[in-house]
């Protein structure tokens, strides 16, 4: 697959490294594992989603922040990218990974959802709005990898899902303060608390704690059902991968060791834990592999997968069964076509019954 410089030395790149050590840590702990050609792609995407979400955060009144961001996505997708470094980089990791709309048309949905204040009743719901802000993140993190399988996009999407119902988890009192409620509001009223009520002045008590542990189990159920994704994942991307789940997921072991208290405070992972957690993913991701029978995806996750599958037979079919892919990989397509063609030609001569024989998508 072509992909941006791995040298990471132009000006655009250098200021979304920048913008990343001053954003998530743990994102950026997780991408120093990643190899050259995929790292640089990946530190693109980060810089525009987080630019894209304090667009719209952060937007003075009588503004329209959505319209904007969508225009920057229309111009960014023709190849003529607004005067942004962000938009310059990202637009370079579309033209070169042939990065499906769709996805970063979801992420934008998301913001929106945020913008107009969108209540979540119950966890589909909370599912819904997961895959929009951080699944589409993870099937797009994916696609850049190299996967385009639907069980491996699936599993992407899933844990770029459990990742953003552990940042809920922890936000609870960050996202009060800003008038948001991202909880499951049947939960709430299920553990005792009006919702309103409650968000009008947030506390921690043993009911809000009961519904922060239901929503961590939730997230722990989808980074096991995601982690047999990591092994559809090339080799060499693997271990960072592996090492963000861990990290995230660690954050709610860290949550619930501290009483679940998310309103208190923020719960944060040790320099020295992640440093454990990223020599660990090393280990890990040897012995990862995929799941015996096939999961269905999350239902939530489903239409985008459809959606990443569809872009890729039509990009297949219009480059002539040649999608962009490295030499080495074309290499092999060339070989196992010819193989199967020599087994059906073995076939014909021993009398067995032979098949049309359809060029083999990588």
């Amino acid at each position: 697959m072509s992909t941006l410089d791995p040298s990471l030395d132009t000006p655009d790149l250098q200021a979304c490294i920048a913008m990343m050590q001053g954003g998530s840590k743990t994102f950026f702990a997780a991408s120093r594992l990643l190899p050259p050609r995929v790292r640089a792609c990946a530190i693109a995407l980060y810089a525009f989603c987080r630019v894209a979400d304090d667009l719209v955060d952060e937007a003075p009144a009588g503004t329209a922040p959505l319209a904007q961001l969508r225009a920057r996505v229309d111009a960014l997708y023709a190849g003529t990218p607004q005067d942004h470094l962000e938009d310059h980089a990202l637009s370079l990791v579309v033209q070169q990974t042939d990065l499906p709309r769709e996805l970063v048309d979801a992420l934008i949905e998301g913001f929106a959802w945020d913008a107009q204040g969108r209540r979540y009743e119950t966890l589909p719901e909370v599912h819904d709005y997961a895959t929009r802000v951080a699944g589409s993140v993870g099937a797009m993190m994916c696609w850049i990898m190299g996967p385009r399988d639907a069980t491996t996009l699936a599993r992407a999407c899933e844990l770029g899902v459990a990742m953003q119902l552990t940042n809920i988890a922890r936000d609870v009192g960050a996202d009060a303060q800003i008038a948001r409620l991202y909880l499951p509001r049947a939960w709430l009223r299920e553990a005792g608390l009006d919702p309103d009520a409650w968000l009008a002045q947030p506390v921690c008590n043993a009911a809000l704690k009961s519904v922060v542990a239901r929503l961590l189990d939730e997230a722990d159920r989808l980074y096991r059902q995601a982690q047999h994704g990591i092994a559809g994942l090339p080799p060499d991307c693997r271990a960072a991968i592996c090492a963000a789940s861990l990290i995230y997921a660690e954050i709610g072991h860290q949550l619930r060791r501290q009483g679940l208290d998310s309103v208190g405070h923020r719960t944060v992972v040790s320099t020295a834990r992640k440093l454990v957690l990223l020599a660990s993913a090393w280990t890990q991701c040897g012995w990862i592999r995929t799941a015996e029978t096939l999961v269905p995806p999350l239902p939530a996750v489903a239409g985008l997968v459809e959606a990443c599958v569809r872009h890729d037979d039509h990009a297949s079919r219009n480059s002539g069964y040649f999608p962009n892919r490295s030499m080495p990989q074309r290499v092999a397509w060339v070989l196992d076509l010819l193989e199967r063609r020599e087994q059906v030609k073995r076939g014909q001569g021993s009398g067995l019954a032979t098949r049309t024989v359809e060029p083999v998508r990588q």
